[in-house]
């Protein structure tokens, strides 16, 4: 086991809570987020995780900083998933823009917490039964799988569990009311949809968990470098989520990139348990390696996607819309090729 002193611990405990608060002071007004604020913020969170990750190098090692560094990398890039289901939640309730962070971040604070959980059951697992490493490896061959089909999961807002669980507890009401969860009608106390908006975001990230908490575990079974890489990445979503909306569909390689780290993610969780099972002959791949391969797929998706942007396909229902000819669609165009009529052999008729 690692030795952490307690005082790093603390730091990390501390660089948290402050950095919530100066954001949530920062954006205590509604105003929707711009691309230079999210761009400010974005600089903000990755300036902390470095920081925090060049003091894990300092305090504990070479090793240990290497794996937080690769975990905090994984965990961002497997964030990028999260960002289209935000879009998704956002739009099916029609969240207003301004309103949008107050909701992803008390969703990152509901995150900290579940994440914290589930990693800490996973550590605990895998340093009792190193089998459960190949179950953790098939669940991210099958997410690569679904990606490579393209078949993601269809996930409703409306129907997760964490919605149906808040609209049996207490009545929901229709139209939003400011930045509140909750308000009084005829005297009962019923939630805005501005809070299942939240049990929505939270319901998601308990399903992206599946992916990110075998993979984070393959890089490190250490509960301090798995919990902080996961928390600085988290604390980082809402500025990215806002410095890439509307620009998520130009990066279209990204989900093949990302389908190949989880592969690779699941060959190294196999050699690990090998090496550990049946034969320290077994090579494992060292947490340098997995960096590199990390930094160097995602590098070349983003560069694919900006070389090789996705062609447009046009809307032909649109007003104005014309095909790849240049005509609208249902009308007939002078310069366009007469309509064939069938030639049945008889006379032309004078009248």
């Amino acid at each position: 086991m690692l030795d952490v002193p307690l005082w790093l611990w603390a730091a990390f405990a501390v660089t948290v809570v402050v950095s919530l608060a100066v954001d949530l002071l920062a954006h205590r007004e509604a105003h929707v987020i711009g691309f230079k604020e999210a761009a400010a913020w974005s600089g903000v969170w990755v300036g902390l995780a470095l920081v925090f990750g060049a003091v894990v190098f300092l305090v504990l090692g070479a090793t240990p900083g290497v794996e937080y560094t690769t975990a905090w990398l994984l965990e961002k890039s497997l964030s990028v998933d999260n960002l289209f289901v935000f879009a998704l939640i956002f739009a099916y309730f029609k969240v207003p823009r301004a309103y949008q962070h107050r909701v992803l971040f008390f969703g990152v604070m509901g995150a900290l917490v579940f994440r914290g959980i589930f990693l800490a059951a996973g550590v605990a697992v895998v340093s009792r039964f190193t089998a459960v490493l190949f179950a953790f490896a098939a669940v991210l061959f099958y997410s690569t799988y679904k990606i490579l089909k393209e078949e993601e999961d269809s996930f409703d807002p409306g129907k997760s569990i964490a919605v149906r669980l808040l609209r049996k507890v207490m009545p929901v009401r229709d139209e939003y009311a400011g930045m509140k969860f909750f308000v009084k009608e005829a005297g009962k106390r019923v939630a805005t949809p501005l809070l299942a908006v939240v049990a929505a975001i939270e319901a998601a990230d308990l399903v992206f968990a599946v992916d990110s908490v075998p993979a984070v575990l393959a890089v490190s079974d250490e509960a301090f470098i798995v919990y902080t890489s996961n928390a600085f990445a988290i604390l980082g979503l809402r500025a990215l989520y806002f410095l890439l909306a509307g620009l998520l569909d130009r990066f279209h390689y990204l989900s093949k990139g990302l389908a190949l780290i989880l592969s690779f993610i699941g060959v190294k969780l196999i050699l690990q348990a090998s090496h550990k099972m049946f034969s320290s002959s077994i090579p494992e791949i060292p947490s340098p390696i997995s960096l590199a391969v990390i930094v160097t797929v995602l590098a070349v998706s983003v560069a694919l996607s900006i070389r090789r942007p996705r062609p447009i396909t046009p809307d032909l229902t649109a007003p104005g819309a014309r095909d790849e000819n240049g005509v609208a669609p249902g009308s007939t165009d002078e310069h366009s090729p007469a309509p064939k009529t069938r030639d049945t052999g008889d006379p032309p008729q004078h009248s």
